[in-house]
C-alpha cells in the first residue's frame, strides 16, 4: 500500500472523466501530475500539482483545481480537498486510510515498500576498485558503503543488481607491488633493505614478505629482477586482494564480481572495443588543439589515434594510444565497460572518488557510443572523509604506513556505526567522521538515535509479552486501531506511510542517503510521541488499565520498528535489540 501512489492514480482517474466531460483538454500529459506531502503539513496530508501541469488547458488553474476538488471529495478515502495559491490542491485523508496503512506494514513486514520500478532491468554497481596495492583507506570506506547500500536498495526497488570489483593489476603500480613485496622477502631472510620512493613501505607487506620467504626459501635471493617480477606481481596481487577481501566483508559487503583489468590486455578486449568504435566512425587519426589556459613547455602537437567522444557530449575527442604506440590509460577503461554492456546490463553504475571528477564526461560518452545510446550510465563520485575527534582534524595510528584504514576505522566504532554515519551525508557533499560525535548517546548523534528508537520498540514488546499480552505480528494484524486518534499518532502514521515513496525516489536518483534521513525522522516522530506519554498517560504505549489502548499503541510502534529494521537492512545496519 502506497498512499502517495494511491492518492495519484484517483487523481489521475477524475482528470480522465474530466477530459470525456470537455473540462480539461484531450491529449494532456498526466505523467507530471505529483502528489507528495506538503511543504507545510498545515495545509494537508497531501497535495497535488495535476491543475497546475495540464498544458494546454484553456480553463485557468484555479478552476480546474475547483472542479477537481470537487470530484475527489467524493471518495470515502478524501476528507477535504482545498485549492491553493495558483492551482494546487492540498488534501486531507480520512483517519481510517492512515490506520489502514499500519494494518499493511504488519501484514507485509519487512517486506512493505519493496517496489517494482526496476522491472527485473539488470544495473551493474562497479565500486571500490582500490588499486591492489594496499589495504583500504577511509576513503575507499565511503564509497564501499555507498555502494554496497545502493546495491541493497535497487535490489529492494525491483532491479537484478551485480556489484563489481574492478582491479586494477594491469598498469606499473603492480610492478612497485611486486618490488615492494620483494624488499620484504629479503628482509624476512634477514638482509637489511631500503625502502625508496618508489616503494611502498607499509607494514601490511611485512607477513606477505614472511609467507613468501617460507614457501620459496632462496630462491630469489639476489636474482636478477627479470627472473622474479612477473611470478611476484601475480603473487603479490592475490595476496593484496585476499587481504582487501577481507577488509570489505569485515564492513559486510561482499562482492558478486572480481574483473582483473590484465584480462583486458590478454584478451583482446581493447583492441575489440576500439574495432567497435572504429565501426561507428567514431575513431580517427587527428591532432589535439593545445590545452586551456597556461601550455606546457613540452607540449607539441601531434597525431594520435583519437576517439570523437564530443559526438556523445564529452568537451574534446580522446586520445586512445600514446605517442610510442601504447594504449592511454582511456583505452583498456572503454574495453572493460564495452565488456559490462556486452554482458547484457541495462544499467551501469561507477563509483568514482571526487579526484576523477574530470574523469565523468568522456567515461559517459564512452558508454553512450559502444551502446549506441541504449544502456543508461550514471557516475557517483565520492567526497572526502575528514576524521575529528571533538571538533579537531584527528590523526590515527596507522599501520598502513601512510592512512587510516578501514580495519582502523572498524576496530575503533564498529561496522555498523562507520556505515550509518558514511551515509549521514549525500555521496558528493565532504563528510566530518567525529568520532566523539558517532559514539555518543545523543540526539545528535544519527545512529544511536534510530537504533534507541528500535531497541525501546523491542522492549516495549518484551514487556508486553511478560504482561501475557500478544503482541506477535500474527495477533497485531487484527487490532483495532480506531484509538489511534491524537495528533501524535497521526504524525507517526503519516511518516510511516512516506515509506514506499522514499524507496521509489532513492532508487530513481540512486541516493540511499536518502533512506538514513527518512530513518532518523522517523525515529524522531517515534521519540516525540514517547516523550509526549510522560505527561499525558493516554499516550503511552502500554496502559496498565486499556488494554485495547495500549494494544492499537503496540501495533503503532510495531510498525515503526518494521521500517526502521527495513532501512537498516538496506544501509547493511544491524538493528539493535536492546541499548546498553
Amino acid at each position: 500500500m502506497d498512499i502517495f501512489s494511491d492518492i495519484r492514480a484517483l487523481v489521475v482517474d477524475k482528470l480522465a472523466v474530466m477530459v470525456k466531460e470537455g473540462l480539461v483538454p484531450i491529449g494532456c500529459n498526466l505523467q507530471s501530475v505529483t502528489v507528495e506531502p506538503p511543504r507545510d503539513p498545515a495545509h494537508g496530508d497531501v497535495a497535488t500539482n495535476a491543475a497546475l501541469v495540464l498544458k494546454g488547458a484553456e480553463r485557468k488553474p484555479r478552476e480546474i483545481a475547483t472542479d477537481l476538488a470537487k470530484r475527489l471529495i467524493e471518495d470515502s478515502r478524501v476528507a477535504t480537498a482545498e485549492v491553493a495559491g495558483p492551482g494546487f490542491l492540498n488534501l486531507r485523508l480520512e483517519l481510517d486510510y492512515w490506520q489502514q496503512s499500519i494494518r499493511q506494514i504488519i501484514e507485509n513486514g519487512e517486506e512493505f515498500g519493496r517496489s517494482d520500478i526496476g522491472g527485473g532491468r539488470r544495473v551493474n554497481i562497479e565500486f571500490v576498485s582500490a588499486n591492489p596495492t594496499g589495504p583500504l583507506h577511509v576513503g575507499h570506506t565511503r564509497g564501499a558503503v555507498f555502494g554496497d547500500a545502493l546495491a541493497n536498495l535497487l535490489a529492494f526497488a525491483g532491479y537484478q543488481v551485480t556489484r563489481e570489483y574492478y582491479i586494477n593489476d594491469g598498469g606499473a603500480q603492480v610492478d612497485t607491488l611486486a618490488r615492494s613485496v620483494y624488499l620484504r622477502y629479503l628482509e624476512a631472510l634477514g638482509r637489511e633493505v631500503v625502502f625508496g620512493d618508489d616503494a611502498y613501505p607499509g607494514d601490511y607487506l611485512v607477513e606477505i614478505g614472511k609467507e613468501l620467504a617460507a614457501e620459496k626459501g632462496e630462491v630469489w635471493l639476489d636474482r636478477p629482477e627479470e627472473e622474479w617480477l612477473a611470478a611476484l606481481r601475480e603473487y603479490s596481487t592475490k595476496a593484496m586482494m585476499a587481504l582487501i577481501r577481507d577488509d570489505l566483508a569485515s564492513l559486510g559487503v561482499n562482492m558478486d564480481v572480481y574483473f582483473s583489468e590484465k584480462s583486458l590486455y590478454d584478451s583482446g578486449r581493447i583492441e575489440a572495443s576500439v574495432q567497435d568504435l572504429v565501426g561507428k566512425d567514431l575513431i580517427y587519426e587527428g591532432q589535439l588543439t593545445p590545452p586551456k589556459g597556461k601550455v606546457p613547455d613540452d607540449w607539441e602537437p601531434r597525431v594520435q589515434t583519437l576517439f570523437r567522444s564530443t559526438s556523445h557530449g564529452d568537451d574534446v575527442d580522446r586520445p586512445l594510444k600514446k605517442s610510442d604506440g601504447n594504449w592511454t590509460y582511456f583505452a583498456p577503461d572503454i574495453a572493460y565497460h564495452f565488456d559490462k554492456i556486452s554482458r547484457g546490463y541495462d544499467i551501469l553504475i561507477d563509483v568514482f572518488g571526487a579526484d576523477h571528477s574530470g574523469y565523468v564526461k568522456r567515461m559517459k560518452a564512452a558508454v553512450s557510443a559502444l551502446s549506441d545510446r541504449k544502456v543508461t550510465f550514471d557516475i557517483k563520485l565520492i567526497q572526502l572523509v575528514r576524521l575529528l575527534k571533538k571538533g579537531e582534524p584527528f590523526k590515527m595510528s596507522k599501520r598502513s604506513g601512510s592512512f587510516v584504514t578501514l580495519r582502523d576505522l572498524i576496530e575503533r566504532v564498529g561496522k555498523d556505526v562507520t556505515r550509518f554515519v558514511m551515509l549521514t551525508r549525500k555521496n558528493d557533499a565532504t563528510l566530518d567522521f567525529d568520532f566523539d560525535k558517532v559514539l555518543e548517546q545523543s540526539r545528535d548523534n544519527p545512529v544511536f538515535y534510530v537504533q534507541y528508537a528500535h531497541a525501546r520498540i523491542m522492549s516495549v514488546l518484551r514487556r508486553a509479552r511478560r504482561q501475557g499480552l500478544s503482541v506477535d505480528d500474527e495477533a497485531l494484524v487484527d487490532i483495532d486501531l480506531a484509538p489511534l486518534r491524537h495528533e501524535a499518532d497521526l504524525a507517526v502514521m503519516k511518516k510511516l506511510a512516506e515509506w514506499p515513496r522514499v524507496i521509489k525516489i532513492a532508487a530513481h536518483n540512486n541516493e540511499p542517503h536518502k533512506i538514513a534521513f527518512f530513518l532518523f525522522e522517523l525515529a524522531g516522530e517515534f521519540h516525540r510521541l514517547w516523550n509526549r506519554g510522560h505527561d499525558d498517560p493516554q499516550l503511552r504505549i502500554i496502559q496498565e488499565s486499556n488494554v485495547t489502548e495500549s494494544l492499537a499503541r503496540i501495533t503503532l510502534a510495531r510498525a515503526v520498528s518494521i521500517e526502521i529494521a527495513s532501512g537498516l537492512s538496506i544501509l547493511g545496519v544491524t538493528p539493535m535489540q536492546e541499548m546498553r
